[in-house]
């Protein structure tokens, strides 16, 4: 009797583990693929990123509409291979995807003007 009770209360811990591995692959179904942001809003996201990494969730909604954007009279020219893309300013991340997200906006080379899509998907 013992013995049966031991087995169905194994059975039942991974059974609970591998449901609540489910629940947080289901959760990143809401994540972002891809984001399109310009460099004022990827300044305010690396500002915002202790924040948002400090949260405790499978995954983190992301808002940065109270970011401001540019403070010039004039908006920037867009070059002509731009593809100008309005910028991604509500989204959901997985937290991988949120370290992948800041070391992305991190490097020296990335041309965040006019915008720029990040692809999150290798994250």
């Amino acid at each position: 009797m013992f013995a049966k009770a031991a087995v169905f209360a194994i059975s039942l811990a991974l059974g609970s583990a591998f449901t609540a591995g489910a629940a947080a692959q289901e959760a990143c179904g809401l994540c972002a693929r891809s984001v399109v942001i310009n460099s004022s809003l990827a300044r305010c996201f690396l500002d915002k990123y202790p924040d948002f990494a400090s949260r405790a969730a499978a995954a983190v909604a992301v808002n940065l509409d109270d970011c401001e954007e540019s403070r010039s009279v004039v908006p920037a020219l867009r070059g002509p291979s731009a593809a100008g893309a309005e910028p991604t300013r509500k989204f959901f991340l997985s937290l991988p995807q949120l370290v992948c997200l800041k070391r992305k906006l991190e490097e020296p080379d990335l041309v965040l003007d006019p915008s720029a899509q990040i692809d999150l998907g290798s994250c």
